[in-house]
């Protein structure tokens, strides 16, 4: 997790849990001048727009006192929705069984491949991994070379 990501995360996410609210994750997209900070967040009950908006007051606040971003940015909170994302080994965990598309930061195959489909199996969480099924053949994965990682929604 890039350092800003683990700023931004550990100053959130306590935040959002006081307001019980899940905090599932977010996503730091840097743009030269102007950035997105998209934070996912989740309930038993679902998400409501009134809910995304409660977030954002009480995130605004921290954000504004703290100041960890200097640049211009958008603050978007969002339920994960249907292609939920995944951020950390436990959600790997919790969605075992699952089909998702994911992308790694390094080449895990000899053919230069970086995205795949595929369901996840298992979680190694002594040596940090997540091991999938991707087209009938067992892929281990360190977590650390996993870019982003969602669920593929069914109908």
């Amino acid at each position: 997790m890039p350092a800003k990501t683990q700023q931004l995360d550990e100053l959130l996410e306590p935040v959002v849990s006081s307001m019980d609210f899940e905090f599932v994750g977010l996503e730091y997209i840097s743009q030269g001048r102007h950035s997105i900070l998209r934070i996912y967040i989740d309930s038993d009950k679902g998400i409501s727009v009134d809910d995304c908006a409660d977030v954002s007051r009480q995130l605004s606040a921290v954000l504004d006192v703290e100041d960890p971003i200097a640049t211009e940015y958008t603050l978007e909170i969002s339920s994960p929705g249907l292609d939920r994302p995944l951020f950390k080994l436990d959600q790997y965990e919790r969605f075992a069984g699952e089909d998702v598309k994911f992308k790694t930061l390094r080449l895990q195959l000899d053919n230069g491949q970086r995205k795949f489909k595929g369901t996840i199996e298992s979680v190694d969480k002594e040596n940090q991994n997540i091991i999938f099924m991707v087209d009938g053949e067992q892929l281990v994965v360190p977590f650390a070379d996993i870019d982003k990682a969602n669920i593929i929604a069914k109908f």
